[in-house]
């Protein structure tokens, strides 16, 4: 059986209002969104960001600073990570809001703004937080480091150096033009950073130049509202899936209708996908998988939520798995190894192995209620040593209850061959010996 844990032992941070969004910023700050709405019910609208990182027994997160968007809750984001500086897209309502997030790094010799990601490698803030917003719109978020007389030459290091972060908005375009409700249900940021897509209620693919925001396409993609996009890692496809129970890969440049992805549900059942997401094939860069999620139309009988994984070149689905409930979340690992998936109901994460779908990991109740963002710790050293490197595998989940947890798998222990084949070999000539023994 997969290993089970108790449900707050992975508790990060609470905050005070639903989460809806998560993605990472770096490879060790992650950012949360949400809010409660335009409603005035004193619950705020806006994201905040961590820094996680492991004390040696567990991962920990401080918080680096907190943003409001006033009215407007934050349902879908995306992040794009370049030398000097992240750009954040979020969906508010019917359009999409850029945000500029410039890491700002003061030391004892003065403070520069604006450098390459590496350098926030090593530097992490202390509790001491201080809010301030400003009249223009930007904030920041002054981090305190300890006195280095009470620590030794790492905190003297880091007295020396203090991060902070300042946000900044820009530009902010209509996605979804629905007549009645117009809301952007979800945005991606292509891997080469050079595309944008959104989708929303009124079934439109959209395709945008970025980070210009200026719209390359319009794709009437599905009949009714798209629930996930997401694109492949060549940046040649992307796949869209949408309430009208349409999975569909499209090419990009030109921009058309690849192929279907078309199965037959179990029992005859209807089933509608709920979240997709792309791949790689671990150590093949050029080579992909796709995964989904797909839950029963209707909650009848022993009908059970899938994941399944896919082969995108033809369409054709690989492997499925059955889960006991409706599946909310999805997220794949950036070295293609390992995929996460989050219920609907009892609010739980488990993770699989991304080639068998062997699950290796289970946290019943991680959260009070359904799961409705899962986000890896990043294996890939864009910006220095991976705090993953603790564990084999660790995933950040968040949910309405407001807290962001995490799921770390331990590192799997086997034999080394040598010591099998040594075992196999003893275990003959033990075998022998007792045969010659009793005279067989």
């Amino acid at each position: 059986m997969a290993p089970t844990r108790k449900p707050n032992d992975g508790l990060l941070a609470r905050v005070n209002f639903p989460l809806y969004a998560i993605e990472m910023l770096t490879s060790r700050h992650v950012l949360v969104a949400g809010g409660g709405g335009a409603s005035k019910t004193g619950v705020a609208n806006g994201f905040e960001i961590y820094e996680i990182y492991h004390n040696g027994e567990k991962y920990v997160a401080d918080e680096v600073i907190r943003h409001e968007t006033g009215p407007t809750v934050v349902m879908n984001c995306a992040t794009k990570n370049d030398e000097k500086r992240t750009l954040l897209v979020a969906g508010q309502e019917s359009h999409c809001q850029m945000y500029l997030v410039n890491p700002i790094i003061s030391s004892s010799d003065g403070e520069y703004a604006g450098g390459k990601t590496e350098t926030l490698d090593g530097l992490r803030k202390r509790k001491n937080v201080s809010y301030q917003p400003q009249a223009n719109g930007q904030a920041t978020a002054n981090q305190q480091q300890p006195d280095p007389k009470k620590g030794g030459d790492e905190d003297k290091d880091r007295a020396r150096k203090v991060i902070r972060f300042e946000i900044k908005t820009s530009d902010s375009i209509q996605t979804d033009f629905t007549e009645a409700e117009p809301l952007q249900r979800v945005v991606r940021i292509s891997p080469n950073g050079r595309l944008m897509a959104t989708g929303g209620t009124d079934g439109h693919l959209r395709l945008w130049n970025f980070p210009k925001m200026t719209m390359l396409s319009d794709i009437s993609a599905h009949t009714k509202e798209i629930d996930d996009l997401d694109f492949s890692p060549d940046n040649k496809y992307i796949v869209s899936i949408a309430k009208d129970g349409l999975g569909v890969i499209w090419s990009i440049n030109p921009d058309k209708e690849s192929r279907k992805l078309t199965w037959n549900p179990p029992e005859g059942t209807r089933y509608l996908f709920k979240r997709c997401r792309y791949g790689l094939i671990e150590g093949h860069k050029d080579k992909h998988r796709l995964f989904t999620l797909a839950n029963p139309f209707s909650k009848s009988g022993k009908a059970k939520g899938l994941l399944q994984q896919w082969d995108p070149d033809v369409g054709r689905l690989s492997r499925v798995v059955e889960i006991d409930e409706s599946l909310a979340a999805l997220a794949v690992r950036d070295d293609g190894r390992f995929v996460a998936v989050g219920t609907m109901f009892s609010g739980s994460v488990s993770i699989y192995i991304a080639f068998s779908l062997q699950r290796v990991l289970h946290i019943p109740n991680a959260h009070a209620m359904f799961v409705t963002g899962l986000e890896f710790l990043p294996v890939t050293n864009f910006d220095g040593p991976a705090i993953s490197a603790n564990s084999e595998a660790a995933v950040l989940s968040i949910s309405v209850d407001n807290r962001v947890c995490v799921h770390s798998l331990q590192y799997r222990h086997s034999l080394p061959a040598w010591v099998a084949i040594f075992a196999i070999v003893a275990i003959l000539f033990i075998t022998f010996c007792f045969c010659s023994y009793i005279g067989l």
